[in-house]
């Protein structure tokens, strides 16, 4: 017995001209993303084209082409072009156009530097819809591997050691090409070939070594001066006690490289960093702070350091700059990663509170500890004590367990859903842009589910 079926019919030309609009439903994160871009202000890059040669592409056609291929997974500029012919939604954002890996990849490459200020044009946009009020911030960071191999990092120790023995095969290589019998020449060997190898190879090492000279340079400056702050708050409280300050004083700092000391050779400006599973990959440190009512991403950055002492004053100067845009931040929400006095007296100095956890949540704590209140602090508490005293509170408590819910689903979603575990670019600042374009594809994502509906 034969069903009824719908005809399937390839073959028939539309009888009237097909319209890109009617490709998608109103509500399509593709539409939303065209519609958020057609509101920025794209003359810091439209301007940046001369009018000369063939049409270029509109810049805020690119654009949401990035923004939905980031906002989907989709990084690739090979991906991207295979999508403007497989994906409908691909297809709408760019008019049926179809531009090529290399276009892509070259419009990316040539505006990165214009991404942040689109990202704070967003963040506008977001406050003008009703659904973006800046007020208490969850900080966290999470490591990104680089787009290079650790197996490709050059230790001090190993350098030095090629090094020396390269030395010694160019001088034997030498000696070669000045004798006029070749007979000692092995069959097969060009002395030249050979002698041009080993002196790239040279140029090569000496430059990794100067670049790790550099950082140990910088890195003992940073010790020196935390010794030296060490040994003057000694000195204070042996000059208060009137006796020596009992224990072992600060070792001094050695200056130069260590043995293990060491640069990547693809990717000089990434870090070999521990990652979650307890291992080590060559990395950069993202950076992230989210507003706990909206869960929109309200400061990025990147750094090349592991720890996230120092991020406090990078993410509280990027907060304050944009602060009269988007509104400033009453509270600072992270981990007992970020603690330390200095970040503590930061935020103080901006008016912003500080939830800076000093040590790690007790996982199971006890009922009566849940619902106990500390006793009353002293006026003259430091501001250490003061934030310790707050976190211990049962209001203190419940502010600082928003940074779990808040901050956390925001990486998941980056690195679990939409697979965002590995930069596609090389190079600190082309990282530290392709992670606020990697933001602003959350924002958008983010924004597209908190929209006011009509």
């Amino acid at each position: 017995m034969s069903g009824r079926f719908v005809s399937v019919d390839r073959d028939t030309p539309y009888l009237l001209p097909e319209s890109v609009q009617d490709w998608l439903p109103q509500d399509h994160l593709g539409r939303f993303v065209v519609e958020i871009v057609e509101q920025l202000d794209l003359r810091e890059i439209t301007k940046a084209y001369r009018g000369r040669g063939s049409a270029a592409y509109h810049p805020a056609m690119m654009l949401s082409l990035l923004f939905y291929g980031y906002a989907t997974g989709t990084f690739s500029s090979r991906r991207l072009e295979r999508a403007t012919y497989d994906s409908v939604a691909f297809r709408f954002i760019t008019a049926n156009q179809h531009p090529d890996h290399d276009s892509i990849a070259q419009f990316r490459k040539r505006f990165l530097p214009q991404l942040r200020a689109q990202f704070v044009q967003i963040l506008v946009i977001a406050r003008e819809m009703g659904v973006l009020k800046v007020g208490k911030v969850s900080l966290d960071g999470t490591k990104v591997q680089a787009n290079a191999s650790k197996h490709h990092a050059l230790s001090w120790q190993h350098a030095c050691r090629i090094e020396e023995q390269l030395t010694a095969e160019v001088a034997e290589l030498l000696r070669l090409a000045e004798q006029a019998d070749a007979a000692d020449v092995p069959d097969g060997m060009s002395v030249p070939e050979e002698l041009a190898r080993r002196q790239e190879r040279l140029a090569a090492i000496a430059l990794a070594k100067a670049q790790i000279e550099a950082r140990a340079a910088e890195r003992f400056a940073h010790e020196q001066a935390l010794y030296e702050q060490k040994m003057a708050e000694r000195a204070a409280r042996e000059k208060e006690s009137g006796k020596q300050p009992g224990g072992k004083g600060p070792t001094p700092p050695a200056a130069g490289p260590r043995p293990n000391d060491q640069v990547n050779l693809t990717d000089p400006d990434s870090r070999i960093m521990p990652v979650s599973d307890g291992g080590f990959e060559q990395s950069y440190n993202a950076q992230a702070a989210v507003d706990t009512e909206s869960m929109l991403l309200v400061e990025q950055h990147v750094t090349q350091c592991s720890n996230d002492k120092s991020e406090v004053a990078a993410t509280l100067d990027n907060l304050r700059v944009v602060a009269d845009q988007i509104g400033k931040a009453d509270a600072l929400l992270a981990d007992n990663g970020y603690c330390s006095a200095s970040n503590v007296t930061l935020c103080a100095d901006q008016q912003i509170t500080p939830f800076l956890a000093t040590k790690r949540d007790q996982h199971h704590p006890p009922l009566r500890e849940r619902f106990s209140e500390p006793p009353a602090i002293c006026a003259t508490a430091s501001p250490v004590d003061t934030m310790r005293h707050r976190l211990a509170t049962q209001g203190g408590r419940a502010i600082y367990a928003l940074r779990k819910q808040t901050i956390e689903p925001v990486f998941g979603i980056i690195k679990e859903v939409l697979g965002f575990r590995r930069f596609s670019l090389r190079g600190f600042a082309a990282a530290s842009a392709e992670w606020t374009l990697m933001c602003i594809a959350y924002n958008l994502k983010r924004l597209h589910v908190l929209r006011p509906m009509a």
